[in-house]
């Protein structure tokens, strides 16, 4: 937008950790890794278990989950209000949630969700890429959903020309096939990915097209909708100084 490039390596994207072996946890800490965002919700992290990254000495993991998860502490009382719409043992991608939001993309609807589902979450998000040290890798399960949204929202904040973001959202496709036959061996993924055709998964640009003008027709921009969710001039100038300067 304003001249200055992304810089190269500071913000990765990832499907899910689990099948990383010694090799690749090498390699990403060869390109200085060290910090991983895991978007996915409580119940995927439970039936899938940390990833060697989780383990790693050098790493800090920030877990956000993008879904609307019962979290009341031991001794607190449940209130219905706090209840979410679903149980956590459903809290899984390519469930036919209902979005909080009506868009005539579907996709897009379920994107701008995340939003408004979990503010906590995109903030925390943004502000672990801004503040970590090196290199930073976001995660979900196949790394297109959740994982393109925020960092979508990253590069835009960072000043990222918006069809250069749009054409990293929909690279995923590139991949999918693989993806999909990786979460399709998992116990946590396997039931719902069977019954959506490989199709569905596609990263369709005009669903990221549809998110962002809903977002600045309606908003004003990414940086005027997270700072009514609390989202700092401070915490613009940081992400901006992480990825760009």
């Amino acid at each position: 937008m304003d001249g200055r490039e992304i810089r190269p390596g500071r913000l990765l994207r990832s499907e899910n950790l689990q099948h990383l072996s010694r090799r690749d946890v090498h390699a990403l800490l060869g390109l200085g890794l060290t910090d991983v965002v895991d978007l996915r919700s409580d119940y995927e992290i439970k039936e899938e278990g940390p990833s060697r990254l989780a383990r790693h000495r050098r790493v800090r993991v920030h877990a956000h989950s993008m879904f609307r998860e019962w979290r009341a502490g031991v001794g607190e009382e449940k209130s219905d209000d706090d209840r979410p719409e679903v149980l956590p043992s459903e809290a899984l991608p390519w469930v036919d949630l209902e979005p909080r939001v009506d868009l005539e993309n579907e996709v897009a609807a379920v994107y701008f969700s995340y939003l408004i589902d979990r503010p906590d979450s995109v903030l925390a998000a943004l502000r672990a890429i801004g503040q970590a040290p090196g290199t930073v890798l976001v995660h979900c399960a196949a790394g297109k959903d959740r994982t393109g949204t925020i960092v979508a929202l990253a590069l835009l904040i960072a000043g990222a020309d918006r069809d250069a973001v749009i054409a990293d959202y929909a690279a995923s496709s590139d991949r999918i096939e693989a993806v999909v036959r990786r979460l399709l061996g998992s116990d946590a993924y396997e039931e719902s990915l069977r019954e959506t055709p490989l199709s569905a998964h596609f990263s369709r640009p005009e669903s990221m097209i549809a998110l962002l003008d809903h977002v600045e027709g309606s908003y004003g921009g990414v940086t005027e909708l997270l700072g009514q969710m609390g989202w700092t001039a401070e915490d613009t100038g940081r992400l901006r100084a992480k990825l760009r300067d």
